[in-house]
């Protein structure tokens, strides 16, 4: 009964589905694991470097352009003239910051779910993982111009996760252990840390039940004795 009431801690994930849903699974703050915020972070950042990527250039083309071609056209005043070119290069800079801003954020989120995901599952984090995950971003992005696309996209992406993994594998070995190791080694921890606590309460639990039997016991032994 004992058991039951207070819960024995659920077992570490043992395959390598269930490391896998673990990670899109809140905890008991209410927190989603460090590998999938940095998923969301990732995301976020190739956004904004997509759009400046993109962006930039086309604001200084397109007010350059603006430049060039209003020679012949009447301004009120110096201000006015600024403020059109400059009106330009803003329509060119979120119209092609937009384009590589969802692109790159799309590209990036692919590569960083599957690598993640392929380490979680396989519970190691290796070089392979990212190679793996960047052949698959970008066949998935070449695959609409065929075959010849497909196989494009395979050795770009690839050429990109090699490179990739291996900085932020060194970047690991700078702080020791990887993402998942990290995990594994605090699951681990609070797993045993839950442990002992639910061992310490199941052990006050028989020592209560076994002094309110005693108690109990006293009583009907007094009776006996008197009858």
């Amino acid at each position: 009964g004992a058991q039951v009431e207070f819960g024995r801690p659920a077992p570490l994930p043992q395959t390598g589905w269930e490391r896998l849903s673990e990670l899109w699974r809140r905890d008991e703050q209410q927190q989603y694991p460090e590998e999938t915020v940095n998923i969301a972070k990732s995301a976020f950042t190739a956004g904004v470097v997509g759009w400046l990527y993109g962006g930039l250039p086309a604001f200084v083309s397109a007010r350059k352009a603006f430049i060039e071609s209003s020679h012949g056209e009447i301004f009120q005043n110096r201000a006015d003239a600024v403020q059109s070119a400059h009106r330009a290069g803003l329509r060119s800079f979120i119209r092609y910051g937009w384009r590589w801003s969802w692109r790159v954020t799309a590209f990036a989120t692919i590569f960083n779910v599957v690598s993640t995901g392929l380490s979680a599952y396989r519970d190691k984090t290796t070089i392979s993982n990212f190679a793996a995950a960047g052949a698959f971003t970008g066949a998935l992005f070449r695959m609409h111009l065929g075959l010849q696309g497909l196989a494009g996209g395979i050795v770009f992406g690839t050429a990109f996760g090699v490179p990739a993994g291996g900085l932020l594998m060194a970047i690991y070995g700078l702080a020791g252990e990887t993402l998942q190791e990290k995990r594994s080694r605090e699951r681990r921890e609070l797993y045993e840390q839950k442990l002992a606590e639910w061992q310490s309460r199941l052990n006050m639990t028989e020592i209560l039940v076994q002094t309110e039997n005693n108690a109990q016991g006293k009583p009907e032994m007094e009776r006996t004795r008197e009858l």
